[in-house]
């Protein structure tokens, strides 16, 4: 039986543009779906690269001017792939032609451009998602399983961590291409809207609404050379952001990201403590989940290791036999087929914008708070 052809354009060529374009690609060859993605365009700014990714990874056309694909007829999708500063333009334009339109994290650089295109995609009720992928970890999932079916009991503590260390060095400048993230003007913040946002988004998913913060950002390098400018100039964003929060259902957290702890390229994890049980993950052992259960028989009782293979882990059935291992590239192909089967059942997969905006208003907050060194309410989406 033929597919359905929901057609793709996506504005964006870099790594995230690879990412989403490989997501598109393969998930249909391992879900079953009544719709099937086909790579109608790729949009960006550079004809060269623009063209070469479209002959690379399939796409029928390419365009320069993401306005071109708005206008386009034979587009239903309009995946966003590019730095913070355009989403929202994109996103309320793709949605007021009535476009299906997903976006990269962080939803917008604030709330107010968040708020506008949470307002656009719900007026013209067109089908939305923002690309938090790591729920889709099968790891993740089955802990949100776990919390959700009542193993660990009352949840007491919550804590996440997201290291890197790659804006270390003095000489690194910012701005530009490939450098946009250490550009607030781009950006709109630093490891708040860019680690801690993945934190966030998964933590309020396992363990509710974050109803308060208090917070700490520093920014160590206080000047860079501007790559479009040539200049050097101050540098707006924060490298490094730790927070304390409460959530709505009582438990305490701790937050921290940073770009300056040596070794660490893409340190995520996290910890749930609960009255009964434990869980923690790391993104650098992505396919075990580690649990602890208080009610197994003391001489036998101790943290346990899940290798997340099998068929009745979540996602693991549409891939390799048990043992056999997937990877960050598969969270993406996750997330494709969740918002398809959403389209298909009329049951919206998550996390959509209004979810974004969610995460929007604690980064807000956190921001709001280390600024003025005081506890902050985080607004509800």
């Amino acid at each position: 039986m033929s597919k359905k052809p929901l057609n793709v354009a996506v504005v964006g060529y870099g790594f995230m543009g690879r990412t989403h374009s490989n997501a598109f690609k393969q998930v249909s060859q391992f879900f079953t779906l009544e719709h099937k993605p086909v790579l109608k365009a790729v949009c960006g700014r550079n004809e060269a690269n623009a063209k070469s990714f479209a002959d690379q990874w399939g796409y029928e056309s390419y365009e320069t001017d993401w306005r071109k694909l708005i206008e386009r007829k034979d587009i239903d999708l309009i995946d966003i792939a590019t730095p913070n500063d355009t989403h929202a333009e994109i996103a309320i334009a793709a949605a007021k032609a009535g476009k299906m339109v997903m976006c990269e994290k962080p939803l917008g650089r604030n709330p107010a451009e968040a708020e506008a295109m949470v307002a656009a995609v719900e007026s013209a009720k067109v089908a939305n998602m923002v690309w938090y992928n790591y729920r889709r970890v099968p790891a993740v999932t089955l802990a949100k399983q776990l919390i959700d079916e009542g193993k660990l009991g009352k949840i007491f503590h919550y804590r996440a961590k997201f290291l890197q260390d790659w804006t270390i060095s003095k000489d690194l400048p910012q701005g530009g291409a490939g450098l946009w993230r250490l550009d607030a003007a781009v950006a709109g913040s630093g490891v708040t809207g860019d680690l801690l946002a993945h934190c966030i988004d998964t933590a309020m998913w396992l363990n509710g609404s974050i109803s308060s913060v208090t917070a700490m950002t520093e920014t160590f390098i206080k000047e860079r050379q501007h790559t479009l400018t040539g200049k050097v100039e101050a540098v707006s964003i924060d490298d490094a952001s730790a927070f304390l929060a409460r959530f709505d259902n009582g438990s305490l957290a701790t937050f921290e990201a940073t770009r300056y702890a040596r070794g660490h390229k893409a340190l995520y994890t996290l910890e749930i403590n609960g009255e009964h049980a434990s869980i923690f993950w790391d993104l650098h052992d992505l396919h075990r989940l580690q649990y602890f259960d208080h009610r197994d028989e003391g001489r036998t009782r101790g943290w346990r290791s899940v290798h997340i293979t099998d068929g009745d882990h979540p996602y693991m059935k549409h891939w390799w036999v048990p043992g056999l291992q997937i990877g960050y590239e598969h969270t993406f192909i996750h997330q494709a087929a969740d918002f398809i089967e959403g389209l298909e059942t009329g049951k919206p997969a998550s996390p959509n914008f209004r979810s974004g905006l969610a995460t929007d208003y604690v980064t807000d907050a956190v921001l709001a708070s280390a600024k003025s060194r005081a506890w902050h309410d985080v607004k509800k989406a």
